[in-house]
């Protein structure tokens, strides 16, 4: 029998490369359940093509045109957020793939763990924000996660067989991004079409953005602690250019263990897929012979300041990290729509962290509320260095 699939995020860069993979694999998978959330053409071509159990459109206002494209189909059609939530949660998946971007993946990823699905996650902000809730579920519900991100793809695959205490550190490898090589002067300057030329990567213009920003590796620190158990002091960031070392893992022995694989996220959305097996496909194959060189560095903190914030966010715990999440993603908004700079950027982030109230240990809800606290703090000061201009 084929493992069924439900794919939160489908219209999405991953949620596309994910269907990539899976029309390879027909006899391996199947999608159950795809979920969108504005793009409905795409969403309707999908459907007609994998001929899922159910379709689910998390905006409303959608629902009766997606409805009418799906006529005709045996496709069960639902809308809203907290259908989401409840189509996935009962659905015969196997795997939810959650790749929804943002806060916004957290509800349907927590629905999915108390359903006692496996867990191909993609959405790093779920365990950024609620780590330690999702952690305690996991064990509760007696289901585990699999890291699609690549970098945390790499480490898992690496601890394969490895046990816990032989762990001394890892290193998550970051590209840099498109202003890897610009002054602080320049970086001033940047606009989002600039931001948005990743040099090695197809991703989706938030998780570019944050690339750009070094957040994207604050954030994938964040998750690394708590998908494989570790303190801060255990998780440190390399500046890799080439992309080919997807990070490494550090053993009390002294031996390291690195995977490497060409920059193609279909890669580790296969193996999550998969796991435990390996299937033979038809991606490129890396070949060394081609690699003129591997080069590595320390990251610039002062340039790049928003991973300083995330290792600041995760040391301080509690509702440090949703907070974080939350104003980095208002303050990306803002970018893009060419409100606030580049640079400032971390601002917005740092001054958001200063003024939305701690929790040490918050619930789910006091981290709903902590979120939306600090999207209108984010908000407030971007209004604020817009009057200032």
């Amino acid at each position: 029998m084929p493992e069924r699939i439900a794919l939160l995020g489908s219209t999405g860069s991953i949620g596309t490369q994910t269907l990539d993979i899976i029309s390879g694999f027909p006899d391996n998978f199947k999608i159950e359940v795809l979920t969108g959330c504005n793009n409905i053409n795409l969403l309707t071509e999908q459907a007609k093509k994998f001929l899922p159990h159910s379709v689910v459109i998390s905006n409303k206002k959608h629902y009766k045109q997606l409805k009418e494209n799906l006529s005709g189909t045996r496709v069960k059609v639902f809308a809203g957020d907290a259908d989401i939530e409840q189509v996935v949660a009962s659905s015969d998946a196997d795997v939810v793939l959650a790749a929804i971007v943002g806060y916004s993946g957290l509800k349907p990823t927590v629905a999915s763990i108390r359903a006692g699905k496996k867990i191909a996650l993609a959405n790093k902000e779920t365990l950024v924000v609620a780590g330690e809730i999702i952690s305690k579920l996991v064990k509760e519900f007696n289901t585990r996660i699999i890291p699609v991100d690549s970098e945390h793809s790499a480490i898992f695959q690496c601890l394969v067989g490895e046990e816990k205490t032989a762990i001394e550190k890892i290193t998550l490898t970051a590209s840099g991004g498109p202003f890897l090589r610009h002054s602080a002067k320049k970086l001033k300057e940047v606009k989002p079409m600039d931001a948005l030329k990743h040099p090695n990567w197809n991703m989706g213009d938030k998780v570019t953005i944050d690339s750009a920003s070094m957040m994207n590796k604050g954030l994938e620190v964040i998750e690394a602690k708590w998908l494989f158990d570790l303190s801060p002091d255990q998780i440190e960031v390399t500046i890799h250019p080439q992309s080919i070392i997807h990070s490494l893992v550090h053993f009390i022995d002294g031996s390291v263990k690195a995977q490497l694989g060409k920059p193609d996220m279909r890669l580790p959305i296969l193996y999550a897929l998969a796991y435990p097996r390996r299937l033979k496909s038809e991606l490129p194959r890396l070949d060394l012979n081609d690699c003129s060189s591997f080069t590595f560095f320390k990251p610039d903190l002062k340039k790049f300041r928003n991973l300083s914030l995330a290792y600041f966010a995760l040391r301080q715990g509690g509702n440090m990290p949703c907070i974080l999440n939350a104003a980095n993603e208002i303050a990306v908004d803002a970018f893009m729509k060419n409100r606030i700079g580049f640079m400032e950027i971390p601002d917005v982030v740092e001054n958001t962290l200063e003024n939305i109230n701690y929790i040490s240990a918050p619930e789910i809800e006091s981290l709903e509320l902590s979120d939306r606290n600090a999207r209108v703090s984010a908000n407030n000061y971007i209004n604020k260095i817009q009057f200032k201009k």
